[in-house]
């Protein structure tokens, strides 16, 4: 069993077939999977997906990209929908920062802003965090630990090997491994990995980008976590099977263990 605890199913790019998409994905051995919210705009569809299949759920939140929807955005009217399963993905991501000195530094305030305001609203209801970080990795860790974010823990998604980030295994937090993994100039991440304490990996694809070896060029979906995961285990020197238990065990505890009766 595995679970991809990162995939846009609400993209428009699985509109027309996600049916066959999701059946592909069970037939491999994936037996759940998260929305996680970045645009708000299609939160209700993410919605309307969870409510449609018993084994997806979902997560609210707002990207850095696209923090100009934050402020509407009624997290107590989704947050206590029962297939919520965490706040996110909010962070920080200093990638495409334009302008002036001064328009960046008031673009990282506005980011750092809305992360941590995620970030109580998480402790408030609960919830881990799923947390997107891109050349921002220090600040973003600050605010981690300055607001205490272990109280509710969660997930790094799609971590990024930085070695300065793998100190949060201390502090409540897993570690998010996709199709990146098996990508040729991934040695900073082949690298790392093992240097990653087992009881927090995690296995996400980030569909429909992202996509693994032997499918780069391609739409990502669910499926391709079977990929992600025979790369772990080469890497790992585990079998496949114990890679998949491990992961499904850590995915289980970060977001289903106020509810687990409620999934077995």
């Amino acid at each position: 069993m595995i679970i991809d605890t990162h995939i846009h199913l609400d993209d428009e790019r699985y509109a027309d077939d996600l049916d066959e998409v999701l059946n592909r994905a069970r037939e491999g051995g994936v037996q759940r999977f998260i929305i996680p919210g970045a645009d708000p705009s299609t939160l209700p569809r993410a919605i309307e997906i969870a409510e449609r299949y018993d084994d997806v759920y979902f997560a609210v939140g707002v990207h850095p990209y696209d923090m100009d929807g934050f402020v509407g955005l009624e997290f107590a009217k989704y947050v206590e929908h029962e297939k919520c399963v965490a706040i996110g993905e909010c962070g920080m991501d200093y990638f495409r920062l334009e302008g002036s000195d001064e328009e960046q530094e008031a673009e990282k305030k506005r980011q750092a802003e809305v992360f941590r305001a995620q970030i109580e609203i998480a402790k408030q209801y609960k919830k881990p965090l799923i947390i997107h970080i891109r050349n921002a990795s220090h600040d973003a860790k600050m605010i981690l630990l300055d607001a205490n974010a272990a109280e509710v823990g969660g997930v790094l998604h799609c971590f990024n090997a930085d070695d300065e980030l793998l100190s949060l295994a201390n502090e409540n937090f897993y570690f998010g491994i996709g199709g990146v993994l098996t990508f040729k100039n991934a040695k900073k991440l082949v690298n790392i990995l093992p240097r990653i304490p087992k009881e927090k990996l995690i296995i996400e694809t980030d569909g429909p980008y992202l996509t693994p070896v032997p499918h780069r060029g391609e739409r990502n979906e669910p499926f391709y976590t079977t990929f992600v995961a025979q790369k772990m285990a080469e890497l790992l020197e585990m079998p496949r099977q114990e890679v998949e238990d491990l992961t499904t065990k850590n995915a289980l505890k970060l977001f289903f263990n106020g509810f687990l009766d409620k999934i077995a």
